[in-house]
């Protein structure tokens, strides 16, 4: 395999250089920011003070791309970016490395784990790459399990994917979608057994069984878990809005609705919805 020094990046040759001089201005507006001269608030931030700034920037992008709303998306990446560069930028300051480190970093990386795309590994399938990309993760990180380097702060739903596809990587998966619904009824069945036996822990065990079971299901057909509840729970606000909103036309106020006259918005707006 080359060095990855060797490597020609041909995709990159012939583009313009402005997307690299904007980065640089950014970095230039940022150091403004933090300078004697700049921002008080900029000036007081941390990394970790910018943490919770960082997660909501970064959910906002998913939701942008969820929407499919391309304005969006444009300004939400410049934001989450800003964050990528205010972090190299405090790392600069302390001393501990420059955001240049981290871009070559990253560059390295994507080469030494794409052999079958930067040198002479062919890969016959997904499968294939996935595992070699896993190994080579786990060698360079020196880990001792498959299962490290999955964040635990993760949301459990995007965690529970994650680990399920790491140990699959090294063929600890089901072989069938069949074998997998089964798994789903068989942690039913036992949520019901712990429910009927009123034993609270286990039910609340049994329950984490069951949706576990039911991200392996939608990894099996390849639907996201969060991405899937994410959408339930938008598509369980629309019509609990589109409910407050009929009996406002009513001259209703909801809390003095009966549970009747709710259930019966909700099934027309559940049907009008099934003919969108």
């Amino acid at each position: 395999m080359k060095r990855v020094d060797e490597v020609r990046l041909d995709s990159t040759e012939g583009k313009s250089d402005a997307t690299g001089e904007l980065l640089l201005e950014l970095m230039g507006v940022v150091d403004r920011l933090r300078s004697e001269q700049g921002c008080p608030w900029d000036r007081q931030q941390t990394a970790q003070s910018l943490l919770p700034y960082l997660l909501e920037e970064t959910y906002e992008v998913m939701e942008s791309v969820t929407a499919d709303d391309a304005g969006a998306l444009k300004e939400e990446l410049g934001d989450l970016l800003l964050h990528v560069v205010f972090q190299g930028s405090l790392a600069a300051e302390a001393g501990r490395f420059m955001l240049g480190d981290s871009i070559r970093s990253v560059i390295h990386k994507l080469i030494r784990r794409h052999p079958h795309v930067f040198g002479d590994q062919p890969a016959a399938n997904t499968a294939v790459i996935r595992q070699r990309w896993e190994t080579a993760k786990q060698q360079e990180k020196g880990r001792t399990s498959v299962l490290d380097g999955v964040p635990r702060t993760l949301p459990a739903l995007n965690r529970a994917r994650r680990l399920q596809e790491k140990v699959s990587s090294v063929g600890f998966d089901w072989q069938e979608v069949d074998d997998v619904w089964a798994k789903v009824a068989e942690e039913i069945d036992e949520l019901k057994e712990a429910c009927s036996a009123r034993d609270g822990a286990a039910m609340q065990e049994e329950f984490g069984d069951v949706l576990f079971s039911l991200v392996n299901l939608g990894r099996f057909l390849h639907l996201s878990g969060e991405d899937a509840l994410r959408q339930a729970i938008g598509k369980f606000e629309q019509r609990f809005r589109g409910i407050e909103q009929e009996l406002a036309r009513r001259g209703r106020r909801i809390e003095d609705a009966t549970l009747e006259e709710m259930d019966g918005i909700w099934n027309r707006l559940r049907q009008e919805g099934k003919h969108v």
